[in-house]
């Protein structure tokens, strides 16, 4: 209560900012020369957003009041907030971050693309959504993971992961590589489970893969996304680090990237 009660004032005043920061005009609203203050009134922010005036009142006047989620998103619609003043809202307001969307996009940011196209040669690295979609990689990643030969509506790394036999010959320890990034996705699937792409993909994984649906069904759920991971191509066993970053935590789109630990090459 008094985390929430110390946020009050700051919440007060990011409310007020935003609202006078809107123009009636952007808004479809006609702009007369009554008007005592910029932006938005009051009562046109609860309007626009469907909720109460008295209530939108008194959170903008932070008063200790609680606001369930549909009222804060309808007021982050109404305001224009963008992904990160949505979260900024939910933190003043109710301690905690706003529930995650299922979206996520098939683009790559240039600055991404030339990120990747920067590392060294020896850097495996490719770029996942949140469907693990395979969205861009380079050559030596290609090389590795046969992503420009699969099939466009199937070039996604969990898909590949289970069904192509040539992974089960690229990871050393293999079973359990894929029982870790099968627990992995399932941080990504609790995002996600009601997208009907998601739904055909599990569909098809588990009736195709008899480890998946095993481990499917064991609800596992693994957090470190780096660590070191052992990768066997043309006869030579190479040691990696590997990391996941994310660039964007609203759609769950990350570059994943596997650097090569020099003096751990072994033949086969």
């Amino acid at each position: 209560m008094k985390d929430r009660q110390r946020t009050r004032p700051e919440l007060a005043d990011f409310l007020k900012n935003k609202r006078e920061s809107l123009s009636p005009e952007l808004m479809g609203l006609p702009r007369t020369t009554r008007r005592r203050t910029p932006g938005l009134r009051r009562e046109e922010v609860a309007t626009l957003a469907g909720v109460g005036l008295t209530w939108y009142t008194w959170l903008e006047q932070g008063r200790d009041i609680g606001v369930s989620t549909q009222f804060l998103d309808s007021l982050a619609t109404a305001l224009h907030l963008n992904s990160a003043e949505r979260q900024h809202l939910y933190l003043l307001t109710q301690n905690r971050e706003p529930i995650a969307t299922e979206n996520t996009e098939s683009n790559v940011p240039s600055a991404i693309s030339r990120m990747i196209k920067d590392f060294p040669n020896d850097y495996l690295c490719y770029v996942l959504n949140l469907h693990w979609d395979v969205l861009a990689f380079n050559t030596q990643a290609d090389h590795y993971f046969h992503f420009s030969q699969a099939k466009s509506h199937r070039c996604n790394f969990l898909y590949l992961l289970f069904i192509d036999e040539r992974y089960r010959a690229r990871f050393n320890q293999w079973p359990l590589v894929a029982q870790q990034l099968l627990a992995s996705f399932r941080r990504d699937y609790a995002r996600t489970k009601n997208n009907p792409n998601i739904k055909k993909l599990i569909n098809t994984l588990n009736s195709e893969s008899t480890l998946f649906n095993d481990l499917w069904h064991r609800h596992e759920i693994y957090q470190p996304c780096t660590g070191i991971r052992e990768i066997n191509y043309q006869n030579q066993q190479q040691i990696y680090d590997y990391s996941s970053l994310t660039f964007d935590i609203e759609k769950g789109n990350r570059l994943i990237v596997y650097i090569p630990v020099k003096g751990h090459e072994t033949i086969e």
